[in-house]
């Protein structure tokens, strides 16, 4: 337990900050003290977090046997005021532990950097199987694996703590005009020839690391004189990667330069699920035997013919849920075909000496599965004793609208069950080793957001052998869902992996007299 480990030095607090989320249960699986290591991150101070009004309380029973406890009377780290231009990391004296999270490119963002109140030791586990927007033009034409959610987590977790540093964050997240390709092209021009007002504030040394990559992908383009590329709503950071990938030949060594270049805090990782060159492509077998092509027709198919035009908001509900995902590849002149790709070797060993494993809020067939269907991942989680999370969705997507236990959409329970038969590589083929672990070997935890539009079936999770639930406050949205406040959401994972819950439960009922509440 990281609250009472050797060395720990708990952070004195400076002043009262109100715990923003709802504590139910303490952790069973405190993490070993041998699990963390000298690895520190630099010496800033941290930003204030402010807290926000919380909504109501999630749908479904609440009859299950949580202990729930509102409003901790102190916090497990002690953020400080500073200025906006100012990196925000957990302070250096004290051990930080070691995350695993899963996820996609695009919804755990709100709360990556949020992270670093907590630790920066944070292993960021992203698919390469993403197929639309500007991510499917480069693949179209260069081939290899989707670099779109990595560069989206990478600029997330980008260093801004002075002129230079934004300068180099906005022109690696700028796209390219939208309005026309002829435009979208001539801006291009003026960025890789160094003439755009982008590179306004970017040293010499800088812009010539940057613009390197830039004219090796443009170089590399040039060369496919049979491939017309569509530079419309193109992603300087995509290309970026795209020419630093090329280069090396290898998307790992485009992901060390991208950190270095984008200043990412040390500790922190983005690793691609899959270290491959080869273009892969995720297919989805629904319940009625059909199967859906591309992350794109999973998870919101485009609305016109361009896979440019992808609109995440619209989305249609499947007629049959989801009863398996997979891979696929044309590996040579082959067919497309099934395959059954290893992990990144580096994946299992941050599984193995994780201090928790988070699956992140996200697309949960097309961001956090793709990484958990791959041989050897359910094995080392369910081996792995420590903190395992699933925070829930705000509402209700494409690919929980359909559920295969009941009619209607996912509740929580059935998005556990999704994640166990995806660790548990159910419906693949028997060579790829299947398992029959229990839910609760990966998860034994779950986070949701008050006033969320997702079913927690309480009784339903007890009976999976989960018996920590922590709602935590969130914004309501026009449609029915919940935005978690990061603040909030960052504290409620603290209090689960740093085994403090338990103290902070006897705490509140001191304080407020907050009965227990049991089924």
């Amino acid at each position: 337990m990281f609250g009472k480990a050797p060395g720990y030095k708990r952070i004195a607090p400076s002043r009262s900050l109100p715990n923003l989320c709802g504590i139910i249960t303490p952790n069973k699986h405190p993490p070993p003290a041998t699990a963390m290591d000298s690895r520190v991150a630099p010496s800033t101070t941290t930003a204030k977090a402010t807290p926000c009004t919380s909504g109501p309380s999630s749908n479904g029973a609440s009859s299950a046997s949580f202990n729930i406890m509102d409003e901790p009377s102190m916090p497990l780290f002690t953020p400080h005021a500073t200025s906006s231009s100012q990196q925000e990391f957990a302070s250096p004296l004290t051990p930080q532990p070691a995350l695993v999270v899963f996820s996609g490119g695009t919804a755990f963002n709100s709360v990556a950097s949020h992270v670093r109140h907590l630790t920066t030791r944070v292993a960021h586990i992203l698919p390469v199987s993403d197929d639309g927007g500007s991510t499917a033009e480069i693949v179209r034409v260069l081939g290899g694996p989707a670099v779109g959610d990595i560069r989206s987590r990478c600029l997330r977790l980008a260093d801004d703590s002075d002129k230079e540093a934004q300068a180099v964050r906005h022109l690696l997240a700028y796209r390219l005009s939208s309005r026309s390709p002829e435009e979208a092209k001539r801006e291009w021009y003026e960025i890789v020839e160094g003439n755009h007002k982008l590179w306004e504030g970017v040293s010499d040394p800088y812009k010539h690391t940057i613009r390197a990559f830039l004219v090796h992908f443009h170089a590399n383009i040039l060369r496919h004189s049979t491939e017309r590329f569509n530079f419309r709503s193109g992603s300087v950071g995509n290309f970026f990667f795209a020419g630093a990938r090329t280069f090396f030949r290898s998307l790992e060594a485009a992901i060390f330069l991208f950190s270095r270049v984008a200043r990412i805090p040390e500790g922190s990782l983005v690793l691609p699920a899959i270290c491959t060159e080869e273009r892969i492509t995720l297919a989805a077998e629904l319940a009625d035997g059909s199967v859906l092509v591309g992350q794109n027709e999973i998870s919101h198919p485009a609305m016109c013919a361009s896979p440019l035009a992808v609109d995440k908001h619209q989305w249609e509900a499947f007629q049959s849920p989801v009863r398996r995902i997979f891979y696929l590849s044309a590996e040579g002149d082959r067919q497309e075909h099934e395959v059954a790709p290893l992990p990144n070797p580096r994946l299992i060993s941050e599984i193995r000496s994780a201090d928790a494993v988070i699956y992140g809020m996200g697309s949960l067939y097309t961001s956090v599965c793709p990484s958990l269907i791959l041989r050897g991942v359910g094995e080392a989680v369910a081996s792995r004793k420590c903190p395992k999370i699933l925070i829930l969705n705000g509402g209700t997507d494409r690919e929980t609208s359909s559920c295969q236990a009941h009619v209607g959409p996912m509740a929580a329970s059935d998005v556990v069950l999704a994640i166990t038969d995806a660790l548990n590589r159910r419906g693949a083929s028997p060579k790829c080793g299947r398992l029959g672990n229990e839910a609760s070997q990966y998860v034994d935890a779950v986070i949701v957001p008050k006033g969320g539009s997702i079913v927690v079936d309480e009784s339903a999770l007890v009976e999976l052998g989960i018996n920590t639930l922590v709602k935590v406050a969130a914004i309501e949205t026009a449609d029915g869902s919940a935005l978690y406040d990061p603040d909030a959401l960052v504290d409620a994972i603290a209090n689960i992996v740093l085994g403090e819950v338990g103290a902070l439960e006897a705490a509140t009922q001191k304080s407020s007299g907050a009965a227990k509440t049991t089924m």
